[in-house]
């Protein structure tokens, strides 16, 4: 599939107006007002080069913007508050460079997350990844959280050899007291999973795990998480498809509708798991580690296709099939990124809901299949559910499906 003809620009080594402006309109993210604006600043960006002997492509760095807002301050008498716009230009131009061909330095050194302190958190950590298969946005989670029960120790002189159920006890207190139940609760699983990794592995003697006790969070008291079948589609209405980011907000959310998909397996799609001849998509659940095969349906390969022809940026880094329409074209990488789409065009449908979460659509497909008379065993195999029970979540959103088979009041 190919996603948009290229077009050939000659590399150079310092790119013209025109070569800019090409790059841009193929990005389909930079409006002429917008680019008319970036390249008067980039004027300036390379006046400043010249004046200094700086090296223009050495220059495009997040540090070396924020030198030369400093620098244009100063010779102005004004402060750099007002000069944002600066630093999106010369990031603009960093992207011209990388599309020509012309080598870079990276925008932003790459932030490495922080290695465990002690021996115990390493081991932690490596247990969560290799034995659990956590993510790593999980595995620095649970590290926080034990950082804070460890912290909750050191005040009484101990350390987690010393762990015990009132320390435990007293630690779930008081996150009681400062946080809501959910999260009271997610911290108290983090406890059991730790206290379960220090038995199994030997550094402590008594199982722990299963007397800890956390806020019960009855599995009912959420308030609903699926839309209505006509918001739904009326969701995807409201989406302006004829834009770029349109495009592929449509595709995204119509992909999530039509398959009960979750933020974590649609951002995960790569190019190379959509089979064009088969007309299939391979799937991937992150919390399972399962792959799955999708046929592809009519209406969604047309939106996929327009999006991947129309809307998806030339030259993107990522192979992943949604990706950020700003410069420098990321994969979306975390489901705040779905939600903050979703909730974005439910506000122009004009859909107010108690729940707007990543996963209010894969709720609605569910609660859809039961009202159309999808058993509950083939919806839980559908949704990848590891326990069958777990699609009784869905059972009390499926009123239409619970009103067919509604018995009689008894008299």
């Amino acid at each position: 599939m190919v996603t948009r003809s290229q077009q050939s620009i000659q590399p150079e080594r310092t790119p013209t107006s025109r070569d800019i402006l090409r790059v841009w309109h193929a990005d389909s993210s930079i409006g002429p007002s917008t680019a008319r604006q970036y390249l008067y600043w980039i004027g300036r960006f390379r006046r400043y080069c010249d004046a200094l002997g700086l090296n223009e492509p050495n220059e495009l760095t997040h540090d070396a913007v924020q030198r030369f807002q400093v620098w244009y301050a100063h010779s102005r008498g004004i402060t750099t508050a007002n000069l944002a716009l600066a630093g999106s230009s010369v990031r603009a131009l960093h992207r011209v460079y990388e599309v020509i061909g012309v080598a870079v330095p990276p925008w932003k050194q790459v932030a490495r997350c922080p290695v465990p302190a002690t021996a115990v958190l390493r081991d932690y950590a490596a247990h969560l990844k290799q034995h659990r298969g956590n993510p790593e946005v999980t595995i620095r989670k649970k590290l926080y959280q034990v950082g804070k029960l460890l912290e909750h120790l050191r005040r009484s002189g101990k350390t987690w050899r010393h762990l015990s159920l009132p320390d435990i006890d007293t630690f779930l207190t008081a996150c009681a007291q400062q946080g809501a139940r959910s999260t009271t609760a997610d911290i108290a699983s983090t406890v059991r999973s730790f206290a379960r990794f220090l038995l199994l592995s030997g550094r402590i003697r008594v199982d722990l795990a299963d007397a800890v006790i956390s806020p019960v969070q009855p599995r009912f008291e959420r308030p609903r998480r699926a839309l209505p079948w006509e918001d739904v589609q009326r969701l995807l209405r409201a989406v302006d498809k004829s834009t770029a980011c349109g495009l592929r907000d449509h595709a995204l959310l119509l992909m999530m509708s039509t398959y009960g998909l979750g933020a974590g397996e649609v951002i995960g799609l790569q190019l190379q798991h959509i089979d064009w001849n088969a007309c299939t998509l391979q799937m991937f659940r992150p919390k399972t580690g399962v792959s799955f095969i999708l046929p592809m349906l009519p209406s969604v390969a047309s939106v996929l296709a327009r999006y991947l022809r129309y809307g998806r940026p030339v030259h993107t880094p990522s192979r992943h099939v949604f990706v950020q329409m700003r410069v420098p074209f990321g994969a979306l990488t975390a489901s705040s990124a779905v939600r903050h789409i979703l909730i974005k065009h439910a506000a122009i449908a004009g859909i107010q809901a108690p729940y707007l979460g990543s996963h209010v659509l894969r709720h609605s497909n569910a609660a859809r299949q039961l009202d159309v008379g999808t058993k509950a065993r083939v919806l839980s195999d559908l949704l990848g559910h590891r326990d069958p029970e777990s699609v009784s979540a869905y059972l009390r959103i499926a009123t239409q499906s619970l009103r067919e088979v509604s018995l009689p009041v008894p008299r």
